[in-house]
This record gives C-alpha cells, sequence and structure tokens, in this order.
C-alpha cells in the first residue's frame, strides 16, 4: 500500500472509540487536521455518567467530555478549559465526584433537547479543533461472555452486564454484545464515515471502547462501503480486559466479532510488537499491513505517546504534524 495523501489538503479523519484511548488519539491527530470528527462509545454506565444517564435517562457523557477536552487548543485559554472539564466537585453532598463537563453537557442536552446540537455548543464555547460525535442517540450497554470468572470453576461461562464491569473485569472475555442488539447510529456520525479519506479505529479498552463500533450495523456498512484509508491502533500492551492478550489476539477479536472488516493499516508499538511471531498473518487475514512504530510514552509507561503518535499518523496519511 502507497501511503500517501494530497500535501496541500488537511485530511479528514474520523476516529472511533472512547475513554483514554480515544482522547491520546485525537490528542495526536488535531496536530494534522482541523477536519477531524470523533465517534465515541456511549454505553458507559459507572460513575458520574452513570449517575447522571440514569437520573435524566440521557446518553453517558463522560467519554463525550474526555472525546471535547482532548480537542481543545494547546494555549492557555485551551488548557484552561480542558482541566475545567475533567475537573469533579469535591465534597460529600448529590454533586461530588461529578465531572464538571459532564453537568456541562447535561445542561446543554436539556435545553436544546438534541445531543448532537448540545455537543455542537460546546465545541464552539471550547474552540475545539474538530468535532464529537455519539455513536448511537440510543444509550447502549454492554454485556460480556466470559471464562475464568471463579477459580473453582475456570471453564463455566458466565455474562457480565454493564460497561464498569466488563472493564474490570480479570476473566477472559469470550465476546461482547450491545443492548439494544442493533442500535442506529447517529445520522452525523455516518456523514462523517462517507466524507472522511481516513479512518482510525482505536486504542483504547478493547472490548468495551473499539469492539462497540463494530456492532453497530449501519456503522459497520458504512466502514465498509468506504473508500477511505482504514487505521487499526492496537495499544501498547494487554492490560485488564485483555491482559495477557498478544497482539495478533487483539485482531483476532476484531475477525470474531466482524468478519467483514478489512484494514489497510495495523499500527503497533515496536515493543508490543516484537513478542508476536503471528501479527503479520493475523494481519494480513484483515487484508492490513503492518507498521511498526515506536509509540509508547518514554517513561516505559503502558500509554501512547501524542506526538510519536502523531508522527506515526503523518507518516501513515502523507502529511507534516503541525
Amino acid at each position: 500500500m502507497t501511503m500517501v495523501s494530497t500535501p496541500s489538503k488537511l485530511p479528514t479523519v474520523t476516529a472511533f472509540g472512547g475513554g483514554h484511548g480515544l482522547a491520546v488519539s485525537l490528542r495526536a491527530l488535531r496536530r494534522l487536521t482541523d477536519r477531524l470528527t470523533a465517534v465515541v462509545t456511549v454505553a458507559d454506565n459507572g460513575g458520574s455518567s452513570g449517575r447522571l444517564r440514569e437520573e435524566f435517562d440521557i446518553l453517558p457523557p463522560g467519554d463525550l467530555r474526555r472525546a471535547l477536552a482532548a480537542l481543545c487548543a494547546d494555549d492557555h485559554l485551551g488548557r484552561t478549559w480542558a482541566e475545567v472539564l475533567q475537573a469533579r466537585f469535591n465534597g460529600t453532598g448529590e454533586l461530588a465526584g461529578h465531572a464538571i463537563g459532564n453537568l456541562l453537557i447535561a445542561g446543554l442536552w436539556q435545553e436544546l433537547g438534541d445531543p448532537v446540537s448540545g455537543l455542537d455548543m460546546v465545541g464552539q464555547l471550547l474552540d475545539i479543533r474538530g468535532r464529537v460525535l455519539p455513536m448511537s442517540l440510543t444509550p447502549l450497554d454492554i454485556s460480556a461472555q466470559v471464562v475464568g470468572l471463579d477459580p473453582n470453576q475456570p471453564d463455566e461461562e458466565y455474562t457480565l452486564t454493564g460497561q464498569a464491569t466488563v472493564a474490570k473485569t480479570r476473566a477472559e472475555v469470550l465476546k461482547v454484545r450491545l443492548e439494544p442488539s442493533e442500535p442506529e447510529a447517529c445520522p452525523e456520525a455516518l456523514e462523517a464515515i462517507r466524507e472522511s479519506d481516513n479512518l482510525v479505529l482505536g486504542p483504547g479498552s478493547w472490548f468495551t471502547s473499539v469492539m462497540p463500533h463494530l456492532l453497530v450495523p449501519e456503522i459497520v456498512d458504512a466502514i465498509l462501503e468506504s473508500k477511505a484509508r482504514k487505521i487499526l491502533t492496537l495499544n501498547v500492551s494487554g492490560a485488564d480486559e485483555t491482559d495477557g492478550f498478544s497482539p495478533a489476539r487483539h485482531l483476532e477479536v476484531i475477525a470474531e466479532h466482524e468478519p467483514r472488516m478489512r484494514f489497510d493499516v495495523v499500527l503497533v508499538d515496536r515493543g508490543f510488537a516484537g513478542q508476536d511471531p503471528h501479527l503479520e498473518s493475523f494481519a494480513q487475514n484483515l487484508g492490513a499491513e503492518i507498521v511498526v512504530d515506536d509509540l509508547a510514552m518514554r517513561d516505559g509507561s503502558a500509554r501512547h505517546d501524542p506526538l510519536r503518535l502523531a508522527s506515526a499518523y503523518a507518516n501513515i496519511m502523507g502529511v507534516q504534524p503541525r
């Protein structure tokens, strides 16, 4: 595959995910382009998001808030807004633990009656570089089929329900599904996919932030129909819900949940890729070329470095970081 793009034109990118993984990808991608859309999972049921979702019957705002904060500018005002969005109320009262940004988003949704308009208004207020959209306009739940939950019955299968529960499990996750099982996609998200020349899936919690996008039929169909370059970004290690998973196993999970999915590039950290002799063949099964690069933080922590990730994306897309 030839990794080139018209240098004079900023790439149009749609990035899928949720939580910290999507946030780091957005911090990298915003260095390449303003023509950037984040499509965010809406299945969080824990913490502040879970409380607001239960009380007001709204989409969980937490992952959407993180994406908005990640797209704030790097100047003093942008960094200040990002910190305010992420800050939480102290104390022991009813507001304790709520993220300020979650309440701002929930309040705008109440006043405007439209999740997309509310997110766009927050984006305008923050002067973000890009746009943030929900994966679906329906609050979703994640359930997982797991083994190894009970050490006395290691082969017994159990079903766990709720993003917060699945994300923290130490059992082996075999399969995840959404409830409702075939939710309608956000129309603006489908439009963004159709207009993009690059689609980026991952990094992030594999079963609760990455895979949900491949369980929404309209999103899958839009990705399959798109002529855009499709990039799958792996995590820098297996952790939490994919503890012990090799890079190849991450790709196998994709194929098991959506056998039709194909990618042009699988981007993987050098340290993680070096541990797996099966990675190349599994990537080929997805139609992808492997791009190996130094992506992890220099302090050795299991996180992506946004600057290194930006450089890798720039090389793949044939553009210069700004």
